[in-house]
C-alpha cells in the first residue's frame, strides 16, 4: 500500500522531546495494528511537513524506530514497518510498560501463575460436577426478575437510556448502602458506593489506582488465581503471606515482604477475604481482624476486603464486615450480586473511603464510562421490593440442605481419613482425603472424571505450601441432594480404585 498521512499529535508545549513524541506515537499505531507489518510509512521530508518539524527531528524519531526494529529502510523500497513490528519484546521500552503484560512470577518460579480454574462450562453436562462458584442458577425466580427488567424499561426516560453516571444509578446505590447497613452493619453513605461489572472490575479499578511500579500488594496464601493474575498484570510485586485457622497471618507481612526483596513500606494494598477465606473457608478472627487494620493504618497501606459469599452462612458466628469496624478510612469493601443471583449480571459494588471516591471514578469513567444502568434500576426494584431477600432466604435454606448432603456422604465413605475445612460459609468446602496421603491429586480427578464426577484439585491455589495430602475444592450449591449422593458414592469408588492401584504397584 501507498504511504498516507499519519495520525500524529505533538505537544510542542511538553517536557518529551518532538522525536521520542514521533517515535511513540508510530509505535502506538504499530501496536493498534492500525500500521501493519509491510505497510509503508512517509518519506521523513513528506512527514516533516506534515507535522511542521524540522526533517532532523523525524529523522532522528526514524532511528530510534530501526533500533527498536519497529521499521526497516531499505534503498529503492522506501521504509516500511518491520514484519515482527507487532511484538511486545521488540517495542521501544518506554511504551511496553503500558501494554498488556503476562503475569510475572514474583518468586522466581511460576507457581503464582498456575491456571487453576477450570475453564467454564458452555453447554449442561451430565457429568456430576463439584465445581466452586456456581450458584443453583435453576432455581433463580427468572420470571420475579423479568418483571423488575420489565417495570425498569417502562420508567425508563431518556437519561437511563443514554450514559447514566460513572458511579452507577443512585437508585441500587441507596438500596445497597440499606442491604450492606442489615446484613453486614457496614453504615455507609450511597456517595461512596461504586457500581462495578462484577467485583474484578473493582479489584482491578484498585490496583491501576493504588500502586506503581516498586510497590506492593500483599495477598492471602492460598488464594484465587485469577486475583493472582489481576495483581500480577499491574506493575507492583505481588507477595503472598500465610493464611491458617485464624485467617491471613498479618504478622507475617514484614517478614514475607523482606524475603521477597521489598521493603514493608511500600505495600500499597493487602487483600483478604475475611469472611469466608478463598478457597479455606476459615473466618479472620477478632484479634487478627484488629491487628491487621492496625498495622494496615501504621504502614499507610489499603485493605482491600472481598466479601464474596458474604450471605451465605450457616453456623451461628457470623462477625460484621471487616469495613464496618473503626478503620480509619483503610478499608475498601468490594461485593458482588454474581453468586447471590446470577453470574452473567456483571453488577459489584465498592464502598470507598471518601479520598478515594475521586479517584476511582476517574478510572471507572475511562475504563467503561458505565455500567448498564436499566439492569440496575431493575435489581433497584428487585431488592425494594422484598424479591432478593425472599430469594436468599430461600436459597440459604437450600444450600443448607446441599451443605449437610455433602458433608454427611464425605464422612459417611471416608470417616476419619477426611478433613473438611470452609462448612460454616459460602458456596464450597475444602475437602482433604487424609487416606490417600501420597496419591498425586491429579491420578484421583483422572479416575473420577472417567465416572462421571468432576471434581478440582486444590494445590493451585497454594503458592509456598501446597497440602501433603490431596485436596479438592467442592462446590455443592448447583446439585441437587441424590447428585451430590450419587457424586460422592463414585468418588469413594474413584479413590478406592487408585489406593488399589498404588498399592498393588511395584
Amino acid at each position: 500500500m501507498g504511504s498516507s498521512e499519519l495520525l500524529i499529535v505533538l505537544d510542542r508545549d511538553g517536557s518529551t522531546p518532538l522525536q521520542q513524541q514521533v517515535c511513540d506515537q508510530i509505535t502506538a499505531l504499530v501496536r493498534a495494528g492500525q500500521l501493519r507489518p509491510g505497510d509503508s510509512v512517509p518519506a521523513s521530508r513528506e512527514l516533516a511537513q506534515q507535522l511542521d518539524v524540522s526533517r532532523t527531528v523525524v529523522t532522528r524519531a526514524y532511528e530510534l524506530l530501526r533500533a527498536n526494529n519497529v521499521i526497516t529502510a531499505k534503498r529503492g523500497s522506501g521504509t516500511k514497518v518491520a514484519a515482527r513490528a507487532g511484538a511486545t519484546s521488540q517495542l521501544p521500552a518506554r511504551k511496553a510498560a503500558f501494554a498488556p503484560q503476562p503475569p510475572r512470577a514474583t518468586d522466581g518460579s511460576s507457581a503464582l501463575w498456575q491456571p487453576w480454574e477450570p475453564p467454564p462450562a458452555h453447554r449442561p453436562s451430565t457429568a456430576l460436577d463439584f465445581r466452586h462458584g456456581t450458584p443453583a442458577l435453576a432455581e433463580f425466580p427468572v420470571a420475579r426478575w423479568r418483571q423488575s427488567l420489565h417495570d425498569a424499561y417502562g420508567r425508563a426516560d431518556v437519561a437511563s437510556l443514554g450514559y447514566g453516571p460513572a458511579e452507577g444509578s443512585p437508585t441500587l446505590r441507596t438500596e445497597i448502602a440499606t442491604l450492606v447497613r442489615q446484613s453486614r452493619a457496614l453504615d455507609a453513605s450511597p456517595d461512596h458506593i461504586m457500581v462495578t461489572s462484577g467485583a474484578t472490575q473493582a479489584l482491578d479499578i484498585l490496583v491501576r489506582m493504588l500502586v506503581g511500579p516498586g510497590d506492593v500488594v500483599v495477598i492471602e496464601d492460598p488464594s484465587h488465581t485469577v486475583l493472582r493474575q489481576v495483581f500480577g498484570c499491574s506493575q507492583a510485586s505481588v507477595v503472598p503471606v500465610p493464611v491458617d485457622e485464624q485467617g491471613l497471618r498479618f504478622g507475617d507481612i514484614d517478614a514475607c515482604v523482606r524475603a521477597h526483596g521489598h521493603d514493608p513500606a511500600r505495600v500499597k494494598l493487602v487483600y483478604v477475604t475475611p469472611s469466608h477465606q478463598f478457597p479455606t473457608g476459615v473466618i479472620l478472627s477478632e484479634g487478627r481482624r484488629r491487628g491487621l487494620l492496625q498495622w494496615a493504618y501504621e504502614h499507610g497501606a489499603i485493605v482491600l476486603e472481598d466479601d464474596y459469599h458474604n450471605e451465605f452462612t450457616f453456623t451461628g458466628e457470623r462477625l460484621p464486615a471487616l469495613a464496618a469496624e473503626r478503620h480509619r478510612d483503610t478499608v475498601v469493601y468490594v461485593g458482588s450480586f454474581s453468586k447471590t443471583l446470577f453470574p452473567a449480571l456483571r453488577i459489584g459494588y465498592a464502598v470507598l473511603p471518601p479520598h478515594l471516591v475521586q479517584p476511582f471514578l476517574g478510572i471507572k469513567w475511562i475504563t467503561d464510562r458505565l455500567t448498564p444502568t436499566v439492569a440496575q434500576d431493575a435489581l433497584a426494584d428487585f431488592i425494594s421490593t422484598g424479591a432478593y431477600a425472599r430469594h436468599i432466604s430461600r436459597m440459604t435454606r437450600l444450600y443448607r440442605q446441599r451443605r449437610s448432603r455433602l458433608l454427611e456422604a464425605l464422612y459417611e465413605h471416608f470417616g476419619a481419613e477426611v478433613r473438611i475445612s470452609g462448612e460454616a460459609a459460602g458456596l464450597h468446602v475444602l475437602v482433604t482425603l487424609t487416606g490417600a496421603r501420597g496419591i498425586p491429586e491429579e491420578r484421583i480427578a483422572e479416575v473420577a472424571a472417567g465416572r462421571g464426577v468432576r471434581i478440582y484439585p486444590a494445590s493451585g491455589y497454594f503458592v509456598q505450601d501446597p497440602p501433603a495430602e490431596p485436596t479438592f475444592l467442592m462446590g455443592y450449591a448447583a446439585l441437587p441432594a441424590p447428585r451430590i449422593t450419587r457424586g460422592v458414592d463414585l468418588l469413594a469408588d474413584a479413590v478406592r480404585e487408585v489406593t488399589r492401584r498404588d498399592h498393588n504397584s511395584p
